[in-house]
């Protein structure tokens, strides 16, 4: 059956139709190429998996706009390079609302003396370790250890949605109990902790 899809064209067209058979070919073909190429862009193992996998899955869902005269590897490793892309710029968004927070500190210390933002940060300290064990455990190796959902899912060995479950309810509880201070005092807490330490 592989020789059906050995020819590009026919290939494409067994995709558009919507055979599974083809998709797997597709997959196997070209998944751990795929990985390679994005692990050289992203170096991150793990990011590089999702970059591929995202490219491949869109690819399927979105398989009746395929058009039959396209080459297929070149489709899918542009598609990979245009997904690290979007990724990387994201990343860059983030790194824009870091200065935004850094930025913000100043009068947020303006707000509170030295005694009351120590209260502050003890508060949120106290309700971390407060949190429900699994919950707790999750939050922490996600803002301590810096590990990506993913990463934390397969550490733990369960789903990605588990462990984002574990974080809205960290999040939520938090919130609660610090109301619009919770983003401030989380990323003094995370961002400079050696500092905070005793």
């Amino acid at each position: 059956m592989q020789k059906a899809y050995s020819n590009p064209k026919k290939l494409i067209k067994h995709l558009k139709k919507g055979d599974t058979s083809a998709y797997t070919y597709l997959v196997e073909l070209y998944y751990d190429k795929l990985c390679d190429y994005a692990s050289n862009l992203a170096r991150d193992d793990f990011r590089s998996e999702d970059i591929v996998q995202n490219v491949i899955v869109r690819m399927w869902q979105h398989r009746d706009k395929l058009n039959p005269d396209i080459s297929i590897k070149n489709y899918l490793y542009k598609s990979v390079y245009n997904e690290f892309v979007d990724q990387y710029r994201k990343d860059l968004a983030v790194t824009t609302l870091e200065k935004k927070y850094v930025e913000g500190l100043d009068s947020f210390m303006e707000a509170h003396d030295e005694d009351e933002t120590d209260k502050l940060i003890a508060l949120i300290k106290r309700e971390i370790e407060q949190l429900p064990p699994k919950c707790r455990e999750t939050f922490l190796l996600s803002k301590e250890e810096g590990l990506t959902y993913t990463e934390i899912a397969e550490y733990k060995k369960v789903s990605v949605n588990t462990v984002e479950k574990h974080m809205v309810k960290a999040f939520s509880i938090l919130r609660e109990k610090t109301k619009e201070k919770l983003h401030t005092l989380m990323f003094m807490l995370f961002r400079f902790r050696k500092n905070l330490e005793v």
